[in-house]
């Protein structure tokens, strides 16, 4: 039985040969297969062979993970030979007459790796032609500057001989993956979707090369064409979906490809991707470029220079992507956040920034970040969803948005809460397309996100401190202006602190139908939540506290994140009011998540009802139309 491992963020796997039956894995020497790391124990897993399967015993503290399924310590799981085990940070695969077939990330990691290496090779040559940073600084993006890098990138690829003979094989390897990209690249360039605002990240004048030449053009564009035919992207109903649709079946495309893609070919469009690569470097966002345009990628988090991490469709996986030293990752930090008016360095290594299309930067550099420069990016959806997206993809139920969306038009303050990355804000955003277009509107963030289509709105964001340590503007200090700015409702993308004792003043000093977010993990703990913000600005009694939130809430709407990545709204509930013989909130769930299946009416009837039957904003079928499933 040969045993194949190797740690998570490495593509490089090592293989041992076993001929017993029985496998014991762990970091101590004693084990069969060691397994050097702290987080795995002194006896980790006990495998077992047996009839053609295997079964894993786990003997140690941490879980395991045999395919998607969790083995915790003490528990057995059988599975199938060629299944992969995760024991962190390791990847194992058994196999009794081969390797195991190594996956589609692993591969793209090694190949992004055997990519990243050329380009630090390269970037080095140039380093010694020429100062970068000085191009960068006096001749950005200009046409003669971009020309004269790609000019220097061919004469040092000539120099290392990269496209000698011997490096054939490289050129091999690297090529199916080098297509792959221009496969996607022209799909997001191409792209005739309104609502995508990806242009402002595309940077047309690095992807196309200013050293074209025309019939090497002619033929990718050609070879671009017959693989789209091939892989039928014309019948996926959108970008996403011909994205996901290249990315999963492009290696059964490839082979009928490859006769097409002669030597000299081979060797522009490698030369052509490191020319873009390195411009991005030079002029851009170097490689998170590519991540930022993908829709299918919703965060990208740099851990260090040579792990980037990025989450699709709910999942969190490798990206195989790398910075080429924390130098040029501290250079494109301080790129993002220089075009918002920021700064970061040694002074000041902790900033928080968006990028032109929206999204959310968190940037962090040493020495607070002791491993290196460490970036996490939120990206804004492709799109501003909409009540009807959000039914669809099964987050909400018509009849919990028809009760929302009377209750928004009839001037309910509503707090939307979830934890971190539940789509507090998104479902913010898709309420706020309900408030009528003749309100004044103020919004209030620390970076701003919201999108609101209405014409009559104001944005108003917080400021830090400058050098000096003066000119901080906080959302409390916004909160405090947007009072005087005779607002019909207040919007505030979050509260994080004193500010919450301030949005619920102007709840109670007719801002009706403002709206805000708390981080939060249920509705009851909502009121614990703003129990600690409120006293953050101002020493009262916890019974005053709920008497302001009774008087000033009438809406709690609830997001979780499902097994899998699926945001849902777990709960809508209504603060009813203060109880004052037992001392507490009065709230009453009219829809919750039960069976987990579907948000299901209660039958529970909030309190201002009538309101919304007065006006014709709801009809009671809408309201308890639906049944459990």
């Amino acid at each position: 039985m040969k045993i194949w491992y190797n740690k998570i963020h490495d593509s490089r796997r090592s293989m041992v040969e076993i001929e017993a039956d029985e496998v014991s894995i762990g970091r101590d020497a004693s084990n069969t297969l060691v397994l050097k790391s702290p987080l795995v124990s002194k006896r980790q897993a006990v495998i077992e062979r047996s009839n053609g399967k295997l079964k894993l015993t786990n003997v140690g503290i941490n879980s395991c993970m045999v395919g998607d399924s969790e083995v915790l310590g003490g528990e057995e799981r059988e599975f199938a030979i060629g299944e992969t085990v995760r024991i962190w940070p390791y990847t194992v695969n058994f196999e009794i007459e081969e390797a195991a077939p190594i996956s589609r990330q692993q591969l793209e990691a090694h190949l992004r790796s055997l990519m990243s290496d050329l380009e630090s090779r390269v970037h080095r040559k140039l380093l010694e032609r020429f100062d970068l940073y000085e191009l960068e600084t006096n001749q950005f993006g200009t046409e003669d500057s971009i020309l004269l890098l790609e000019r220097h990138i061919e004469d040092v690829c000539r120099e290392m001989g990269l496209f000698s003979e011997q490096n054939d094989a490289l050129l091999e390897e690297l090529i199916g993956m080098t297509l792959r990209d221009y496969v996607i690249n022209e799909l997001i360039l191409e792209s005739d979707d309104d609502r995508l605002r990806t242009q402002q990240l595309t940077w047309n004048e690095f992807d196309v090369p200013a050293t074209l030449v025309p019939e090497r053009e002619t033929e990718l564009r050609n070879l671009l064409h017959f693989t789209a035919e091939r892989l039928k992207l014309a019948e996926q109903p959108d970008l996403s979906s011909k994205i996901r649709q290249t990315e999963a079946h492009f290696s059964e495309v490839f082979p009928l490809v490859r006769p097409h893609l002669h030597r000299e070919l081979r060797r522009y469009l490698i030369l052509r991707s490191l020319k873009k690569d390195l411009k991005d470097t030079v002029f851009g966002f170097g490689p998170l470029q590519d991540l930022l345009r993908a829709p299918t990628i919703t965060e990208i988090m740099v851990v260090k220079s040579d792990q980037i991490y990025v989450e699709r469709d709910g999942a969190v996986e490798l990206s195989g992507r790398r910075f080429i030293s924390d130098k040029v990752t501290e250079s494109i930090i301080e790129r993002i956040v220089a075009q918002v008016g920021r700064r970061i360095d040694k002074s000041q290594p902790l900033v928080d920034a968006r990028l032109p299309d929206g999204s959310r930067v968190n940037a962090i550099i040493p020495p607070l970040a002791v491993r290196g420069p460490c970036l996490t990016i939120r990206k804004f959806p492709a799109y501003r969803f909409t009540m009807d997206d959000l039914i669809e993809l099964s987050s909400i139920t018509s009849a919990a948005a028809m009760f929302l969306r009377a209750c928004v038009v009839d001037r309910r303050n509503i707090l939307v809460s979830g934890g971190t990355g539940t789509g507090k804000t998104t479902m913010l955003n898709v309420l706020s397309g309900f408030i009528p277009h003749r309100d004044r509107i103020v919004t209030i963030e620390d970076t701003q996100e919201l999108q609101l289509h209405q014409d009559h709105v104001v944005t108003l964001e917080t400021k830090p401190a400058n050098v000096e340590g003066a000119g901080e503007y906080t959302i409390r200090d916004l909160v405090r202006n947007a009072l005087r700015m005779r607002p019909d409702r207040i919007v505030v993308g979050e509260c994080r602190g004193g500010e919450a004792l301030d949005m619920l003043q102007a709840m109670n000093t007719g801002h009706d139908g403002s709206m805000t977010t708390v981080h939060a993990n249920s509705s009851e703990e909502v009121i614990k939540r703003l129990e600690v913000l409120v006293l953050m600005a101002v020493d009262l009694p916890v019974v005053s506290i709920h008497r302001q939130i009774a008087s000033a809430l009438d809406v709690i709407v609830q997001i979780s994140r499902r097994p899998g990545g699926r945001r849902v709204v777990t709960q809508v509930s209504e603060v009813a009011g203060y109880d004052a013989d037992r001392k507490e909130l009065v709230i009453h769930d009219i829809f919750n998540f039960r069976n987990e299946q579907a948000l299901t009416p209660t039958g529970y009837m909030p309190t201002f009802i009538d309101s919304l039957m007065e006006k014709d904003l709801l009809k009671l079928e809408f309201l308890y139309g639906e049944t459990p499933g």
